[in-house]
């Protein structure tokens, strides 16, 4: 979040009560006890001594208005085992984190049978029982679940931006699903509501929905804006790349702030380089709607790419790097040998020594017109966080293979009645990895129809049925559906890229020795992260050959500033 719209005077939200965290356990409640009372200021912790206690508490809770963030339970369980009462309250709260804590005594034999139903998702951490006083690593993983928790489930406290609007629309929907990915806190309100009639008394003249409140900073007055595109919201919050000024020359330009993009800023911003990131969108990507990522490295218990973006953003920020979201890169004009290459955006231009295309891909469209006609009512590219919130009751379809499609699948399972994974394949193994095969086998509320695809849907002003087609036999299906989350493999953003850089038939940049030699250079091929063209690299999913995954892209954006540096010392010297 920019501190500076933090630092904005953001108005409480009604008072509700707090969330609810629950102890179950019969032999080491006391313990337990001691070690929440330092989360009782900010949450409702209740203890059970059995899991059928916790069960009715649990059913009592949800029926008076009560959110549940987390539940911790001993390894031992009186009338049933742990598992079995995991997936009791689980089919109660599907929304709240799971913790199971072991004594120290059973440590070593317990962790071993349950490393597979973790690995399954039927829980979400297991944690030794505190031995003593601050045992921060504990409460740094009880910290994590909750932070994950309130992310996507909890309402915020605070509304640092309001959404007044009288219905969902796309523009809403789309303004609410990068407020998440920027990691906002906000408030969707209609005008009638307190809220809304405040909103709409700063308005000097015809209304327009959705409008957006924005506070201001203290001593300032607030700001209200009717936005007509979710860029417009990003460039009111983060500013123009104008405000470079164009006498300033970048070392390192990057296009996009994906895992690529956002690895390359850390990096040449901690070398020195000055380092500006042009984002068209939220940072972090397509990765960044991503509400799990449960295998990247240094996460055992896994991070949202909402926060992973987020904070690596930080990171590259502690370090100098800029940032300027919101404004798609229309063009780039290639320098003369030893000049400065120019980024064109609709708010200003972009010099820089070295540019690094790391603009990633976008999901490719269904190409069924009734469905595109719905995309914001009921239909949705990518995860989309802010819709998955709103499929509670619904049975919901997720269309696609890979680790995108599972980890939606996985977080929509938390909100919908029934989740369908529709693949073309005939299996999943092929495209995900086996960690969310194993959660998406165990889910109670997700199957998998494979050799299938979504040939036709509609409704009235939302979505209500899909025809599906099995691709074996040609017989097609009409089945009723709240939901469609499309996750259909990647399409390039690089049109605004000359024709001096090369592409493969799909329009992915060419690198290293995949270049056509006409190119090289000596009989020397670029480097494996450099295009064609002297000073300009590519990265990340928008590399022709790239692997498609997080942890592959954060890699190549970070060997993508020794790079970098080589040329700025050979072509241009070295930098100031």
């Amino acid at each position: 979040m920019d501190p500076a719209v933090a630092a904005g005077a953001a108005t409480s939200r009604p008072t509700t009560p707090d969330p609810v965290i629950l102890l179950v356990s019969d032999q080491h409640l006391p313990t337990l006890r001691e070690q929440f009372r330092r989360y009782q200021h900010e949450y409702d912790v209740r203890t059970a001594d059995n899991p059928v206690e916790a069960i009715t508490m649990l059913g009592t809770l949800r029926q008076q208005g009560h959110q549940i963030a987390l539940i911790v339970a001993d390894s031992v369980q009186p009338t049933m085992t742990i598992l079995e009462a995991m997936h009791a309250w689980r089919s109660v709260v599907p929304t709240a984190r799971r913790v199971i804590v072991i004594p120290l005594d059973r440590f070593a034999q317990d962790t071993v049978a349950l490393r597979g139903p973790l690995q399954a998702g039927k829980f979400d951490t297991y944690l030794m029982l505190p031995q003593g006083k601050r045992d921060e690593e504990f409460h740094y993983a009880i910290s994590e679940l909750l932070s994950d928790w309130g992310a996507t489930v909890g309402t915020p406290v605070v509304d640092i931006v309001r959404l007044i609007t009288p219905a969902t629309t796309p523009l809403a929907l789309g303004i609410r699903e990068f407020l998440d990915r920027m990691g906002m806190p906000y408030g969707t309100y209609p005008p009638d509501s307190p809220q809304g009639r405040q909103a709409l008394a700063l308005v000097d003249g015809e209304v327009r929905y959705p409008l957006l409140h924005m506070h201001a900073r203290p001593g300032e007055p607030d700001n209200v804006m009717m936005p007509t595109s979710v860029s417009e919201v990003a460039r009111k919050i983060y500013g123009r790349p104008s405000d470079i000024g164009m006498d300033e020359v970048a070392d390192l330009a990057i296009v996009g702030a994906g895992p690529a993009g956002l690895a390359a800023a850390v990096y040449a911003a901690s070398e020195g380089l000055r380092t500006v990131a042009v984002e068209s969108e939220a940072i972090g990507g397509q990765a960044g709607t991503s509400s799990m990522i449960r295998n990247y490295l240094g996460f055992p218990r896994g991070i949202s790419g909402m926060r992973l973006g987020q904070r690596a953003r930080l990171q590259a920020i502690r370090f100098g790097a800029r940032f300027f979201t919101g404004w798609p890169v229309d063009g780039l004009e290639l320098g003369a040998p030893g000049e400065p290459h120019r980024l064109l955006t609709g708010g200003g231009d972009v010099r820089a020594r070295a540019v690094l295309v790391a603009s990633g891909a976008s999901y490719r469209r269904l190409g069924v017109p009734a469905l595109e006609d719905l995309v914001g009512l009921g239909v949705n590219y990518g995860a989309a966080m802010a819709a998955s919130r709103e499929m509670e009751g619904r049975d919901v379809f997720v269309v696609g293979g890979g680790n995108s499609a599972g980890q939606a699948a996985v977080h929509l399972g938390r909100f919908a009645r029934s989740v369908t994974v529709v693949i073309r394949r005939e299996s999943l193994s092929a495209t995900m990895s086996q960690y969310l095969i194993n959660e998406i086998n165990w889910h109670p509320r997700i199957s998998v129809r494979s050799t299938c695809e979504v040939v036709d849907g509609g409704g009235e002003g939302q979505l209500s049925w899909l025809t599906l087609c099995n691709s074996v036999t040609g017989a097609q299906e009409r089945i009723s559906a709240g939901g469609l989350f499309l996750l259909l493999g990647a399409e390039p953003h690089c049109d605004w890229l000359p024709g001096q850089v090369r592409r493969d038939a799909r329009g992915f940049v060419l690198t290293g020795r995949d270049v056509p030699p006409d190119c090289w250079v000596d009989g020397l091929p670029p480097d494996n992260l450099a295009t064609c063209v002297p000073g300009i690299f590519a990265a990340g999913d928008i590399r022709a050959g790239s692997m498609k995954r997080v942890a592959s892209a954060s890699g190549e954006g970070a060997s993508v500033v020794p790079l970098v540096h080589a040329y700025l010392q050979a072509a241009v010297g070295a930098p100031a």
